[in-house]
């Protein structure tokens, strides 16, 4: 008789055809390489590292699979992240590894979904878990997605040659570990587990309810309220009973609108993506919606109506809490009841109150979600203000080359403000901000240094400069401190400034006869360093773009419509895309692939340039912080999405509508 098949005899029978397979994935990739004319420039960068791959592959899949067999996790992120001096930048170069492991997840599921379903409900039934999780199955893609990548890490290639290989590589890998889990599948059958593999989970019933739920989106997509009303009047209205020209309708259906919004609430209460609470809630406002109805036309004619805007605000807010018992949804409700008190009380409610309430619902949001970001907002704005840097410097050697045009400065001086002192104050606004009394300082300081060069006539002039120089020279000293000038650079600058002044307290020129630069004729060269800084400086981005516009299918995960931002070169899509990022607000909740793995996140702080954000998980300590370059490669990708899409009001409206062609 044979023992029954155990996570860990299913992983270690894994394990046994790790090197076939991982030679099987070598080859793959050496075949599709060397047969095709574009991956050409990939080559001379994978010869260097094929030795290694297969054994690497092999040691990864290895050391992940045996964690996952002996129940750890072998995909675990780091913690520590979310402390504020260990925050980490998730930059364009990682939302492209993360775009590529997601590629080779999505080529695994597809190649091989049937059996991941029965292995993860498997799996899910031995840990007496009712609803299986794809993190819950210790062979799931994402470990052999992250194998490949690790694998990869040592090639000669760059972030963009890496991801072409993963990409190729995922073909080999899907196509390979397709048999593998077929014969797992068949050992489980053959030990008469078949009711695990089949109905764990209530597989069936998740699947109707999906298809209902994509119905339902189709129908809410572009339908309006006056559109459900027309059809609840054609559904509700006796056979063969017409209208007599002229005669004034009194509102829709037999019920008028008291129907239609009976019908619709139902909808809403029916919700299955609302919170419990909420809906407990939400059932208590409809007698205040139903007073509100009476005197207000408008709220059955405008889905964006204080109202509903209420409604669909709450309901968004509410799906990020995981459970039912979580604190923070504990607090909003407590919120929320002395929020809609008000209009629960009030005989005839107006529009203008749900407005109220609506605000400020908005502005507790926002408020809560800033406290979840706090401890992390200096580390933040200071990261913000690190991505300025570059920028910074370009406009301050702009506005300096103007004013020393204008000035006799000589060669040694003109090199150091362009260059050291440039870097002086570029650190004091991304230290300290960019109108902070010690930037403001830096910048002041070169009018007090170009002016101290300048002949002074007179002996007051002169015992006025001798009074304002240690002053002078100390902050000088302080900023060169700030950016750790080396020696020989600050003492050849000191010495050259203490010639000049020298001369200037006798009365005479800062500068010896012809030492002097008339302005931009007499420009200095520039140092081998300056050059390097203005070709960085000038030169466009080298990074290809193809990769940010290859779609990746995310399976039953919300998504968003790629189509609108991924094509190429596009004005819509770049206007689609700016509309997009524009919306992403704090408070709002999203699901986005960040560091190779799903998050389920809320933007807790947004910096004033909009060029990095900060999401703070359901677990308070997973936070990230995202430049605005990678949330554009995210969205581009499908890889990040709001995490109700669709408002609850729209919902309401698809299942209404799907209800009221079934009853036709």
């Amino acid at each position: 008789m044979h023992q029954a098949p155990t996570l860990q005899s299913l992983v270690d029978e894994t394990l046994a055809h790790v090197p076939t397979l991982a030679h099987a994935v070598f080859n793959g990739i050496q075949d599709e390489l060397k047969s095709r004319l574009e991956h050409h420039a990939l080559l001379a960068g994978w010869s260097k590292r094929r030795a290694q791959f297969g054994p690497d592959l092999e040691g990864s899949l290895n050391l992940l699979l045996r964690v996952s067999r002996d129940g750890g996790d072998p995909l675990h992120r780091d913690r520590r992240a979310g402390s504020p001096d260990m925050l980490s930048l998730v930059d364009e170069s990682q939302a492209l590894k993360d775009v590529a492991i997601a590629s080779v997840i999505s080529a695994i599921e597809e190649q091989s979904r049937a059996e991941l379903h029965q292995l993860g409900n498997f799996f899910a039934a031995l840990r007496g878990i009712a609803r299986p999780l794809k993190n819950d199955n210790p062979l799931r893609a994402a470990i052999f997605a992250h194998a490949l990548a690790r694998a990869l890490e040592g090639a000669d290639l760059d972030a963009e040659g890496r991801y072409a290989v993963m990409r190729i590589a995922a073909h080999p890998l899907a196509r390979n570990l397709q048999p593998i889990f077929s014969l797992l599948c068949r050992e489980l059958r053959e030990a008469q587990l078949s009711g695990m593999l089949e109905s764990h989970g209530s597989a069936l019933k998740e699947s109707d309810l999906r298809m209902r739920q994509f119905k339902a989106a189709s129908h809410a997509q572009n339908t309006t309220l006056d559109e459900v009303a027309l059809k609840l009047d054609a559904v509700t209205r006796p056979a063969g009973l017409g209208e007599p020209l002229g005669s004034p309708r009194l509102g829709p259906g037999v019920g008028g609108s008291g129907d239609l919004l009976s019908r619709l609430y139902d909808q809403i209460l029916a919700d299955d993506r609302l919170q419990p609470q909420l809906k407990v809630l939400m059932g208590r406002l409809q007698v205040a919606i139903v007073r509100l109805s009476r005197n207000d036309v408008t709220l059955l004619r405008r889905q964006d109506h204080p109202t509903w805007q209420l409604l669909n605000r709450i309901a968004a807010h509410g799906a990020g809490f995981r459970t039912g018992d979580d604190a923070g949804l504990r607090d909003f409700l407590h919120f929320l009841d002395r929020v809609i008190q008000p209009l629960l009380t009030s005989e005839h409610p107006a529009a203008s109150q749900f407005q109220q309430a609506l605000t400020e619902v908005d502005l507790h949001i926002r408020a809560q979600a800033e406290q979840r970001g706090q401890g992390s907002a200096g580390a933040l704005e200071r990261m913000d203000r690190e991505q300025q840097r570059q920028e910074w410097k370009r406009l301050l050697r702009e506005q300096l080359q103007h004013q020393l045009d204008d000035a006799h400065a000589g060669k040694l001086m003109r090199r150091f403000l362009l260059g050291p002192w440039v870097e002086v104050i570029a650190q004091a606004m991304v230290q300290s901000g960019r109108d902070s009394p010690e930037a403001m300082g830096y910048i002041d300081l070169v009018d007090g240094l170009l002016h101290s060069v300048q002949v002074h006539i007179d002996e007051p002039a002169r015992q006025g400069l001798r009074m304002r120089l240690p002053a002078l020279v100390t902050m000088l000293e302080r900023g060169m401190d700030s950016i750790a000038l080396p020696p020989m650079q600050r003492q050849a600058f000191m010495d050259e400034l203490m010639r000049q002044h020298g001369r200037v307290l006798r009365g005479l020129p800062a500068l010896e006869e012809g030492a002097a630069m008339p302005g931009a004729l007499r420009r200095a060269p520039l140092t081998p360093e300056e050059v390097l800084a203005q070709l960085l400086a000038e030169r466009e981005s080298q990074l290809p773009s193809r990769w940010a516009h290859e779609q990746v299918d995310r399976g039953q995960l919300p998504t968003v419509p790629v189509g609108l931002f991924s094509e190429d070169r596009s004005p819509d899509a770049h206007v689609a895309m700016q509309d997009w990022i524009a919306g992403v607000q704090i408070g709002g909740w999203f699901h986005l692939f960040v560091q190779s793995e799903w998050l389920t996140a809320q933007v807790a702080w947004i910096s004033d340039s909009r060029q990095l954000f900060l999401f703070v998980g359901q677990v308070h300590e997973e936070r990230h912080s995202l430049t605005r370059g990678a949330l554009e490669q995210l969205v581009s990708n499908g890889l990040m999405a709001a995490l109700e899409p669709e408002p609850l009001l729209q919902r309401a409206i698809g299942t209404l509508m799907q209800d009221l062609e079934q009853e036709r």
